[in-house]
């Protein structure tokens, strides 16, 4: 059998194939961050037939404040619960699981949802989507934004979905803590990779406690920043393990400071250096997305032991039928 076309089960969740769409910004949601019905169809397009095993929601703001950009999808109020219940009813109906992700920006919130942007220290993000100066948080401020990661998890399982996704990754708030190009602090949020993880290790304990033991929980880690001053494969690698034992069911590998991209990489599978020696660590699944385009290149990934699962992106976002002709292919 080939290797994208293994089923998976660990007891918490089921899937039927190594196959992941990512989450992806659709800006498809109405001004308040509430479905709209062009995210419906959106993603019953995107699901139909259930050739992708995990469809993994868009990121969600958890705050007005962590809002990130215009017609972003929120998770920050109860009274969008019956909504979302609209979304992980259609995906599910179609034959995939869904897990939300949820985020709070920080210093990436663009100028025009957020003129006080907060981050770990007061220094301009990198990826320089904007051009306020963050505001560093207090350590209140923190406690406050953890709750807020707490309430959002629990909404995404009272809304039907089959598990949450911690954003940390694409230089948004956490994956400003734990990145040393933004994360000048020096209290216990700030130093050493342990120190830049604390908050990670917070709103894991966090949202295990909203959701239980049984419900999957994933970080979406930024394993590079692609800069030399930026994290180092070590501190990756040893942040993944911490999240482990904290708890998390799957780590999800992309850019951090530098994106979802890499520069002067052409290769399929960006990632793949860092999530080969993050899946040497760890005993838990690791998802591999960056430039997968062809199905070959996928399950060489997988046959390369780079990864167990693959996100398969911006093809699928041009060809909603790109899932169903991959794994018909493979089939034959």
């Amino acid at each position: 059998m080939a290797y994208l076309l293994k089923p998976f089960n660990n007891g918490k969740i089921n899937l039927k194939n190594r196959l992941v769409m990512p989450p992806m910004a659709t800006a498809k949601a109405y001004n308040d961050g509430r479905i709209s019905q062009d995210i419906l169809n959106y993603y019953d397009e995107k699901s139909k037939g259930g050739y992708i095993s995990l469809i993994i929601i868009e990121h969600s703001f958890i705050s007005e404040d962590g809002k990130a950009s215009l017609n972003q999808l929120s998770i920050a109020d109860d009274s969008l619960i019956n909504d979302l219940k609209k979304l992980s009813k259609i995906i599910h109906k179609n034959g995939s699981k869904a897990v939300m992700q949820i985020n709070h920006a920080g210093s990436l919130a663009r100028n025009e949802v957020n003129e006080n942007p907060v981050g770990p220290s007061a220094i301009l993000n990198p990826r320089k989507l904007t051009g306020i100066m963050p505001r560093e948080l207090t350590k209140d401020e923190i406690k406050e934004i953890i709750n807020s990661f707490k309430k959002s998890a629990s909404r995404v399982k009272e809304a039907g979905f089959d598990g949450v996704e911690i954003h940390s990754a694409h230089s948004y708030l956490l994956n400003q803590f734990i990145s040393p190009m933004t994360n000048k602090r020096n209290d216990e949020y700030g130093g050493n990779i342990q120190g830049r993880i604390k908050i990670h290790l917070e709103v894991i304990k966090a949202v295990r406690e909203a959701v239980g033991e049984e419900f999957p929980v994933v970080i979406r880690l930024g394993a590079t920043d692609d800069n030399t001053v930026g994290l180092t494969l070590d501190d990756a690698v040893e942040a993944a393990l911490s999240f482990e034992k904290a708890g998390v069911d799957m780590v999800d590998i992309s850019g951090g400071m530098c994106g979802y991209i890499l520069q002067n990489s052409n290769e399929q599978g960006y990632f793949s250096t860092q999530s080969y020696e993050i899946k040497k660590a760890v005993k838990i699944p690791v998802i591999l997305t960056g430039g997968v385009t062809d199905p070959v290149s996928a399950e060489r990934l997988l046959e390369d032991e780079k990864a167990d699962f693959i996100g398969v992106g911006r093809a699928i976002l041009k060809d909603s039928l790109w899932a169903k002709n991959a794994v018909e292919k493979l089939r034959n």
